[in-house]
């Protein structure tokens, strides 16, 4: 019997219980260059496939005689059908005494692929087995590319609803190492060169991406990634252009040691590519060894001069198959620098609201001081993949005492940002002539309507006496503010009234008496709001958290940013203001 490694030819399993018969198709198929697995019956049949499925050998194709000792030919084409294992192998029946059309159909029907009439011309033979052999490789090829092309398209889905870079790169490594069944490891690079890597490997905390828990544990270090980094950098410059793809190999001799395994240096395969407007440069790499693919790939060895760690020049990819074959990791890899295009866009439209806001935002170090008052202010930018918000607060010196306020633009966008610096600066110029809380909520409404009518924002006013504690509030759609007392009693100050931007009626403001170690906080929904959770239920959690904090106000709002304030969706704005 063959050996289960060979490659000779086509391997074809004949099963005959007539040994003169067996011998003499297996001579047939021999000449014609095949190799052969004789089996006598249908249970020994039955058993070789099972040790060759182990052995990961399964003949090309089984040629079976109809009239079997233990079962029919018709009975084992069924039985070796219904294994998914083995439902591919192509089956020919044959025989020398069911000749007639009946027994051809009923061959056909158990889901043999054609039905030999022996004796027959040794021609015919090896026409019918190359028929048979043709067929069921090509199905095999076709239903490989379309499971193939299934996980293109649902790699493509997840990185297309990646919100951030990191996301993106983590969503394309994981889909490339699905296609090909290797570790991958994905760059994404900014106009700016600073690359942005994901891979298909086990990941500590904080990256946001977590795998499954039987996947590979193996982190590969920070340092390979940032030599790979550069090394990627260098080869990506002037060789993508607009939809272009290219594909390389790096030897192992310039790539760093324990990027795909650690402590193990070998060849990478890259696919770079970039988006439409040339922004995003994207680099795929997977090792280059073992070929992957079941021998679609072949890799040419790399150029002379390939050897300096300084100036690469990378081997051409060389690809036998059907382009078709090989196109789904450069799709992925097209899709990927494409999806890069926008979130890069956001990144650099995030950079400039952050930046206005923290231009216009006062620093503690300029809040206004004055006896008997303390003024802390918190503001944390929403997490990286959020859109940056319209959050605000101010502290303000005029002729009746400090003005306070806290605010939020509704919506998420530069356009949000630049609204909330009007709505800053327009408090500022108000609050010069008239500091009642109730009036300076009336006069930013009526300039919301007039400059912004599709716009509407949420502002709490307060305005404190240090020297009595007499505090008026007025509010516009926000969050009420929690006077923290002393002694550790918490309660929200009962003020309400309709957001800015309807030119709906106001109440007149609350007033109230704050006593000395009494803390006013004022918040915006981002420290407390999440998906899921009604908003008087995370209210009562930050009442009760700043019931437990400490009384001073750095404490109080250090307490609750580390209660309530990781990773959250929107941006955070703080102020208390404590007199003592």
């Amino acid at each position: 019997m063959d050996g289960f490694g060979k490659q000779s030819g086509t391997t074809v399993m004949v099963v005959d219980d007539v040994p003169t018969s067996r011998f003499a198709m297996g001579a047939v198929l021999r000449r014609a260059g095949h190799d052969v697995v004789p089996v006598a019956s249908a249970g020994e049949a039955l058993s070789e496939l099972d040790l060759r499925l182990r052995a990961g050998a399964l003949p090309d194709l089984a040629l079976v005689d109809v009239g079997l000792p233990d079962m029919s030919g018709f009975e084992l084409c069924r039985l070796v059908k219904a294994r998914p294992s083995t439902a591919a192998l192509p089956v020919v029946h044959f025989s020398a005494m069911a000749v007639d059309a009946g027994y051809r159909w009923r061959g056909l029907d158990a889901g043999a692929d054609a039905y030999l009439t022996v004796p027959a011309e040794p021609s015919e033979i090896e026409a019918v087995v190359r028929a048979a052999v043709r067929g069921a490789r090509r199905r095999s090829a076709a239903e490989v590319l379309a499971h193939r092309l299934t996980l293109l398209s649902e790699a493509i889905v997840t990185v297309q609803t990646a919100r951030c870079l990191g996301e993106l790169a983590d969503a394309a490594a994981m889909g490339m190492s699905r296609l090909t069944g290797t570790p991958a490891v994905v760059f994404v690079i900014g106009p700016d060169g600073e690359p942005h890597w994901g891979t298909s490997l086990n990941r500590p905390r904080g990256h946001g991406f977590t795998r499954p828990t039987d996947a590979p544990t193996a982190v590969p270090d920070t340092a390979p990634h940032i030599a790979a980094a550069r090394l990627i950098t260098r080869l990506a410059e002037g060789r993508t252009g607009r939809t272009e793809v290219h594909s390389t190999i790096v030897p192992a001799s310039l790539w760093p040691a324990g990027f795909f395994h650690p402590g193990v240096r070998e060849d990478a395969h890259l696919i770079l590519a970039s988006g439409q407007e040339n922004r995003a440069r994207v680099c795929i790499a997977t090792p280059a060894a073992p070929l992957r693919g079941a021998g679609l790939y072949r890799y040419a060895a790399p150029p002379r001069g390939a050897t300096s760690h300084h100036e690469p020049a990378p081997a051409r990819l060389h690809n036998p198959a059907p382009p078709t074959a090989a196109q789904p990791e450069e799709r992925l890899a097209q899709a990927t620098a494409l999806a890069a295009e926008p979130l890069l866009r956001y990144q650099a439209e995030r950079h400039v609201a952050l930046t206005l806001q923290h231009s216009f935002l006062p620093q503690p170090y300029r809040l206004p001081s004055l006896p008997g008052v303390e003024v802390v202010v918190r503001y944390v930018p929403a997490s990286r993949q959020a859109e940056i918000g319209g959050d605000f607060y101010a502290a303000l010196r005029t002729p009746d005492g400090l003005l306070t306020a806290v605010g939020d633009v509704v919506g998420h966008s530069l356009d949000a940002a630049t609204v909330m610096v009007e709505i800053r600066h327009a408090l500022r110029a108000y609050c010069v002539e008239e500091s009642d809380p109730g009036t300076l909520a009336e006069r930013l409404d009526r300039m919301l309507l007039h400059y912004h009518p599709d716009v509407t924002a949420t502002v709490c006013l307060a305005l404190v006496d240090p020297g009595t504690g007499r505090t008026r509030i007025a509010n516009a759609g926000h969050i009420p503010p929690l006077i923290v007392r002393s002694e550790g009693d918490t309660a929200y100050v009962p003020v309400d009234g309709p957001l800015l931007g309807l030119g709906l009626d106001r109440p007149a403001p609350t007033e109230l008496v704050l006593t000395p170690e009494d803390c006013l906080l004022m918040v915006t929904d981002g420290l407390i709001e999440s998906r899921g959770t009604d908003l008087s239920v995370s209210l009562e959690q930050l009442r009760k958290a700043a019931a437990d904090a400490p009384t001073g106000g750095d404490e109080l709002c250090d307490t609750l940013l580390e209660c309530f304030g990781r990773d959250q969706e929107d941006d955070i704005a703080m102020l208390a203001l404590r007199l003592g």
